[in-house]
Formats: structure tokens, C-alpha cells, sequence
């Protein structure tokens, strides 16, 4: 199906791998981007007509990692995760200003800070769809594990003490241009945030409740009602169900079906407003070899259907 996009006029792509598992305790996870690439992401977005340009960040996340990086106000690693997502932010930053899609490859979903800082500075008026079993809205001083995957929405809201490591993150984001779909594990200050800043936020249960066609509806009705806003889409794969994409560092049972994870990316991409995508936490070192291609599968396919892919 083609789709006419509201602000990309160009058939390049930017896939943006940021290979990088700073952000949680679990190795492999910044295996992900090659993982994916290796399974023919490039090539299958070639067929669909596009014309993609991959950045592996390889050497440039190697090269940024301290030689020591002791925690800070509770963070661990923040100087490595703070170095690399300001760095990536620009490249992020530079292709979506120059009309490209950009697609990014994680990686873990601490990665979110670059992604959308970058897509925000390129386009202010934004919203950001996440989805995701967990919310990521932990602050330095709530936090109990101190890995920053779990924190990056509350920077980017401006709503994080003042850490030195991160103050270079401009709080782009608006609590009412933000919704998450897919919630399912959520600490218990994190929920408090949600309920004090009136986030929308659609849990398992909305899904179950209405369908993920109606929830879709509904959250893009919220951030974005007249349709005239750009959209970045955060998927994490351990928002699917752990049967759709088990080899994911924090998964969690209960969670999206492959179609209705698949839908999401649709429904979106028909919008013609996506501008920018984020697949993150494909982890290929746990589980099986089995369930891992299984995950990596699936992570190219999301990646398609925001790009415009469908059944018929």
C-alpha cells in the first residue's frame, strides 16, 4: 500500500542503530541493530521501495565508553548512556530535518532520549506514541533499580532532578502530547507521575476492554486531534506478549498479540503523519537461538508496517 506522508517527501530512510545496553544490566541487547540488519531489514525495505542508508554507530558507542563510570544521583553508567544519546541525538536530529524517515535500532530504550530529542528539535510540534510494557517515566530520585532505560521520559518532560550528566537534555516533550499504549508493569511512583501530570496512558486492560483498533483511536485523538502533528512512534518489543517476543531483557506475560502490536505500526503509518520509529530491546543473546530469530522477525516486520507495509 502506498502511503502520502504529510512530511516525508523523500524515499530515504535513516536506520539509525544505536547498539548500546548501558541502560539495563543485561548483555546482548546492543546486538540487536545487527541482528536485525543482518536479517535482512535493508534489503526488505529496498523492496518496498525505499532507499535506506544505515548508520551502525559501532565503533562511535565503543569509542564513547568511559573508562569509568561510577553511579550518580542513583543512575548507573550515566555518563556512558548520557554520552551516547547526545552524540546520536544530532545524527537523529540532521536526517529528519532532511526529510528522511528515521529509523532507529536499539539497543535499549534508554536510546529514547536521543530518538526523540532528535525528531523534536527537527519537528517541535511532535507527539510521541510509546509503546511499551513499562512506562519509563522514573526519575533519578524514584527509581529503585537506577537503570536508565526506565527513565528517559522523565527527562525528556523536564521533570527529573538536575543530574549533571544529562543536563544537556532539553525537556522537548509535553505530558499531553505524549500517550502510551500497552502498559502492563508499572512502579508505583511512576503511576503516581502519570496520574499528577494526567498522561494518557492505555493499559492491557484498555486493550482487552476495547479492542486495540479503538485504543489506537482514542490516543491518537488525545495528542494529536486535528491530525496535523508529526508523529514518533517508541515501540519496545517487550510490550508484545513474551509468546510474540521472548528474547527481550524485562518481559513481562499478558502482553500485545503479534497482530494487534502489528496493527499499531499500521494504523499509524496510514495516518501519513509518522515521521520516525523506534524498535528497541531486541535482545538475541536470551532464550533460545529459536526465540531469538523469532524476536528478530518480528522487530523487522513492526519496522515494515511503520514504513507503510501491509496485508493486502
Amino acid at each position: 500500500m502506498t502511503i502520502s506522508s504529510q512530511f516525508i517527501k523523500s524515499k530515504e530512510v535513516a536506520v539509525v542503530g544505536i547498539p548500546i545496553n548501558a541502560g539495563q544490566p543485561r548483555q546482548g541487547v546492543e546486538k540487536g541493530p545487527a541482528k536485525l540488519i543482518e536479517f535482512g531489514l535493508l534489503n526488505q525495505l529496498e523492496e518496498m521501495g525505499f532507499n535506506p542508508n544505515y548508520i551502525d554507530n559501532d565503533a562511535l558507542v565503543a569509542k564513547l565508553k568511559p573508562a569509568e563510570d561510577p553511579d550518580v544521583m542513583n543512575l548507573k553508567q550515566p555518563k556512558y548512556v548520557s554520552a551516547v544519546t547526545q552524540t546520536i541525538t544530532k545524527q537523529v536530529q540532521e536526517n529528519a530535518m532532511n526529510g528522511n524517515f528515521v529509523l532507529t535500532l536499539g539497543g535499549d530504550h534508554s536510546l529514547g532520549l536521543a530518538s526523540v530529542s532528535g525528531v523534536f528539535a527537527a519537528y517541535p510540534e511532535a507527539c510521541l506514541i510509546w509503546v511499551d510494557a513499562h512506562s519509563d517515566i522514573n526519575t533519578p530520585g524514584t527509581t529503585d533499580s537506577g537503570n536508565i532505560h526506565g527513565c528517559p521520559i522523565s527527562f525528556l518532560l523536564g521533570i527529573a532532578e538536575d543530574h549533571p550528566d544529562f543536563r544537556w537534555v532539553k525537556p522537548c516533550l509535553e505530558a499531553q502530547r505524549l500517550v502510551y499504549i500497552g502498559l502492563r508493569d508499572v512502579d508505583p511512583e511512576e503511576k503516581k507521575i502519570i496520574r499528577d501530570l494526567n498522561i494518557k496512558a492505555f493499559s492491557m486492560h484498555h486493550v482487552d476492554k476495547w479492542g486495540i483498533a479503538k485504543v489506537v483511536d482514542m490516543a491518537l485523538e488525545h495528542v494529536n486531534p486535528d491530525r496535523n502533528r508529526p508523529i514518533h512512534l517508541s515501540f519496545d518489543v517487550d510490550a508484545l506478549d513474551p509468546s510474540v517476543a521472548p528474547s527481550t531483557g524485562t518481559p513481562v506475560r499478558g502482553g500485545l498479540t503479534f497482530r494487534e502490536g502489528h496493527y499499531i505500526c499500521e494504523a499509524l503509518a496510514e495516518t501519513g503523519l509518522l515521521v520516525s520509529a523506534d524498535i528497541v530491546e531486541v535482545n538475541p543473546d536470551l532464550e533460545d537461538e529459536n526465540a531469538a530469530f523469532q524476536t528478530i522477525q518480528v522487530g523487522c516486520s513492526l519496522a515494515r508496517c511503520c514504513l507503510g507495509e501491509s496485508l493486502l
